[in-house]
């Protein structure tokens, strides 16, 4: 079997697909979307301090991505499956994957909105004064806000890729072509 890229329809992902009617494949679908590697693996090189368990400002990073990746991707193929009935799109493997990836930046970048908002504000109350909040909301917005943006959407946009690719290859199968028997759907405009 050859395949040629030149072409797009030739291409895996372009294919129309289906929800799987089987309910295991969703569920592991879902649960291999969950377990992206940077989360899996790098615990076990290096682990967390002992006080990092604990919910908190000072929790480790990769559980909070692993609790908010078990909520978000559910609550995303949720959506995926209500807008493919509604719409009929995304109708394609890559229009999954496309709709994760999208989705799931813009979920990260919003959590670290509000994570650099609730800092600020956290350090209002720790201020002894009007200027001491000052300085301590530009520092506060400044670290979480201007730098950890763009890494928190790069690490969102990862982490939706893996868990998209997985939906889209786990969760959906190809879909059979129509035939146009009657040649009501061709392309001849009259």
């Amino acid at each position: 079997m050859s395949v040629e890229l030149a072409r797009p329809e030739t291409w895996a992902g372009d294919r129309r697909v289906a929800w799987r009617r089987e309910p295991h494949r969703i569920v592991l679908a879902g649960l291999l979307a969950v377990l992206w590697p940077p989360l899996v693996l790098t615990p076990a090189l290096w682990r967390p301090q002992k006080d990092n368990w604990l919910p908190g400002p000072e929790m480790d990073w990769r559980l909070v991505v692993l609790i908010i990746g078990l909520i978000a991707v559910p609550v995303g193929m949720r959506l995926v499956k209500r807008e493919q009935g509604r719409v009929g799109r995304p109708s394609t493997r890559f229009g999954v994957i496309w709709r994760f990836a999208l989705y799931g930046g813009l979920l990260a970048a919003a959590i670290q909105a509000v994570w650099a908002v609730s800092m600020s504000v956290m350090g209002w109350f720790e201020a002894g004064g009007v200027a001491k909040a000052a300085g301590a909301t530009e520092t506060t917005l400044l670290i979480y806000g201007v730098g950890g943006l763009p890494i928190a959407t790069m690490v969102g946009v990862s982490y939706a890729l893996w868990a998209g690719a997985w939906v889209a290859f786990v969760a959906f199968s190809p879909q059979p072509e129509v035939r146009d028997r009657l040649g009501v759907l061709g392309g001849d405009d009259r």
